[in-house]
């Protein structure tokens, strides 16, 4: 039961009082699992560019750039706390381990290094390690990753904020004007918008363009309910409701209000030095093009499907749809009528469309691509992570352990329809793919629960395209002593 100050707070953050009843429908019966026809392969669901098309479609998407608008969006907003979690281990426990000891090894070679010795000059680990992390020092424990030194160069070292501003500047530019849009924590946001109004004129003056750089955060009104272990709202010890942020799916509303004919979307911490850009630049450009030409093809359809339709016209758009939309029919479409194939196939064309980059899978943790069941004999390409997958039915865990690639967020989408109109995002998600877990609040257990992932459920009605992409695009920052990898070092 929701009392008269649960339905003020409700008001007050934008929350509907059916997304809580359904909230906690959900912590109830749980959401279904995933059904994993099989592994997307190069060949099945996976397109594999050949050296000349990467070319091409590079080519196509440099001479179509100056007539759209292009933008760069970064979620932005997730503290380095884990990111540092063996050396917080270091401290709690008083002594050293593999990862606290490689960090102080090669202490000289991360480009935060000189801050840190400024502000420590004592050679005693504990005191260096709480210098790093510690507000006294350089706080790097409390800050997001988005403003710490990643990388070293000769006039100083670059905060993940700094490389997407220089990455942006040689893919998402009309030409004229770079647009980025970060996605920050509330209490951080000043601290970006400051670093952005340092940096944009001395990046304007180098490139000989213009700098747009928005920043918006998650919406009160994308926050969950957290319940007790008995399925019961978790109440703080005013009575009032406990409310957790929802996950990155949380930012498909931020999405939602972007304007833009292409929007690529990139982690915060995958960002490489200049020297070893040069890959990520071509094949960033080589997805925006070939998305440009499937906009195009699926405009040329759309118009042609409200002229004379014959089955051959309907035979050629499903085996397009088939081969380059991630769309594979059950035979029931067969035994439609030509009108009945044609509203089917004008429902599929007319919706948002994505390029989502894949990686070879060399073990990293996370999701993948999939041919998915609609459960009515239907199948669509999804990024489906190890949460939405019942492990223990042992068809389905050996399907998703046998996957050929991995996920590294590297997207480019087109979130307007062939007229140029922008879709609304919400409708084309799927809201029964959300993910619960276990949490503790004050010593007590409690039930998260987050929102369809951002590139997961929350783009599950999209039109999916899947293009490998080299291993050397893709260089996260997950521990500390990844920054040790040879792609953030200086050569």
């Amino acid at each position: 039961m929701l009392s008269e100050r649960d339905l003020t707070d409700l008001k007050n953050r934008g929350i509907r009082v059916e997304d809580v009843y359904q909230q906690v429908d959900f912590f109830r019966n749980g959401f279904p699992w995933m059904d994993l026809e099989k592994s997307a392969v190069i060949g099945n669901g996976i397109l594999k560019l050949s050296e000349s098309e990467v070319d091409q479609w590079a080519n196509h998407f440099d001479v179509l750039k100056s007539n759209l608008q292009i933008l760069k969006m970064v979620p932005a907003s997730g503290a380095a706390t884990r990111m540092f979690k063996s050396l917080f281990e270091h401290i709690s426990e008083g002594k050293s381990n593999k990862e606290s000891d490689l960090f102080l090894t090669h202490l000289n070679e991360f480009a935060f290094s000189k801050a840190l010795l400024s502000l420590c000059p004592s050679q005693d680990s504990n005191e260096i390690i709480k210098t790093l992390l510690e507000e006294k020092g350089l706080d790097y424990g409390s800050l997001p990753k988005g403003l710490l030194a990643f990388h070293s160069y000769e006039d100083g070292s670059r905060t993940p904020l700094e490389e997407h501003l220089y990455e942006a500047a040689a893919y998402a530019s009309d030409g004229k004007k770079a647009r980025l849009h970060f996605t920050v924590s509330p209490e951080h946001r000043v601290r970006f918008e400051n670093l952005v109004s340092e940096l944009v004129p001395q990046l304007e003056s180098k490139f000989g363009i213009g700098f747009e750089v928005q920043f918006s955060e998650q919406k009160p009104a994308t926050d969950t309910v957290a319940v007790q272990l008995d399925n019961e709202l978790f109440r703080e010890k005013d009575g009032s409701i406990l409310f957790r942020p929802a996950g990155h799916g949380a930012l498909l509303e931020n999405l939602n209000e972007l304007q833009a004919d292409l929007i690529f979307i990139k982690n915060i911490d995958n960002v490489v030095p200049d020297a070893k850009r040069e890959s990520t630049i071509r094949y960033k450009k080589a997805i925006g093009g070939l998305l440009l030409c499937i906009k195009e093809k699926i405009k040329a359809y759309l118009v042609r499907l409200d002229g004379q339709i014959s089955e051959g016209l309907l035979v050629e758009i499903l085996a397009y749809a088939e081969s380059h939309l991630g769309i594979k029919i059950s035979n029931e479409f067969g035994q439609l009528s030509v009108e009945e194939k044609a509203e089917w196939l004008k429902t599929i064309l007319h919706r948002p469309t994505r390029i989502c980059g894949v990686v070879k899978n060399m073990g990293e943790p996370g999701g993948g691509p999939f041919w998915c069941s609609d459960g009515q004999g239907n199948f669509a390409l999804q990024l489906v992570e190890s949460a939405q997958v019942d492990m223990e039915n042992e068809t389905q865990k050996e399907i998703f352990s046998n996957s050929t690639h991995f996920n590294p967020v590297d997207l480019v989408c087109s979130t307007k329809d062939f007229e140029g109109k922008h879709f609304n995002l919400m409708s084309f998600r799927d809201m029964s793919t959300g993910f619960i877990t276990e949490k503790t609040k004050d010593g007590r257990k409690l039930k998260a629960q987050e929102l369809p992932g951002l590139w997961n459920g929350a783009m599950a009605h999209w039109n999916t395209i899947f293009v490998e992409v080299p291993l050397d695009t893709f260089n996260p920052v997950k521990t500390v002593t990844d920054l040790l990898r040879p792609a953030h070092q200086s050569d």
